[in-house]
This record gives C-alpha cells, structure tokens and sequence, in this order.
C-alpha cells in the first residue's frame, strides 16, 4: 500500500459540521509524486467563477483540481497533501461540505491559511495539491 493515513490518539480530530478535515500523517512510499499548482476558481476560459462568493469558488477549485489530476491519469483519491489559501476563514470554514465532497474521498493531509488577498480581490480561495501515483 503506498499510502497511510493516521489520525494519531495524542492529537485532536479537526472536525467541522460532522466533517472530518485531514489526516494529521500521511506516509507516501513508492509510485510517482504529482504537484499541482494552486488552483483558483476560474472557468477553461480564465474568468473568474463565482465572483465573491466562497462555496462556489471552493466548487470550482474542486473541479480545477479533478481536472488537472485526471490530465497525469490521477484522482482525487490520489492527494496525500493540500495548502489551501483564504481570505476569509471564518466564510471559508462555513462551506466545509463542499470542501469535503472532493477532498474528503482522500481526506489528505491539510494546512489551510488565511491570507489578506489572493491574485485578483474576486477570488477568495485557492488550493495546491500533491497527489502520489502508484503506477
């Protein structure tokens, strides 16, 4: 198995509206490591989804991460790390069910941070990610 996941007894369980965040360790051997850029909420086009408005910016992140996994044959499932940038987390941590239906199927290791703005004042959250293949 090229991945475990552990929650370890000694440290608290960040759980938000019935939902588990992250795992606190990740233990990735073998396969092939996969890095992706932080993602924004912008449409194939580059306009911005969602202007302001959180949960469908953090939909749209979701989708952007999909689809640059599925572009070097990964998933969602693959992810073992994220960093997720916002600049309201108190708004941010409203939407967790959103965050949850796409990084809760590998439910990765997890920093999220709060910062004063991202690339563009529209945007308000933005997701890197590393996933491990093991093929």
């Amino acid at each position: 198995m090229p991945v475990e996941k552990t929650q370890p007894k000694a440290l608290p369980q960040r759980v938000v509206n019935g939902h588990v965040l992250y795992h606190h360790v990740v233990v990735a051997t073998g396969g092939k490591f996969v890095f992706v850029s932080g993602q924004l909420a912008r449409a194939a086009d580059g306009s911005i989804v969602g202007p302001r408005d959180m949960r469908a910016q953090i939909k749209q992140v979701g989708e952007n991460l999909k689809v640059a996994l599925e572009s070097v044959g990964a998933s969602l499932a693959d992810l073992v790390k994220t960093t997720t940038f916002v600049t309201d987390i108190d708004e941010f941590f409203k939407h967790v069910d959103v965050r949850h239906d796409y990084l809760g199927v590998a439910l990765p290791a997890s920093t999220t941070i709060e910062v004063r703005r991202l690339s563009h004042p529209d945007l308000l959250v933005e997701i890197e990610a590393v996933a491990l293949l093991d093929r």
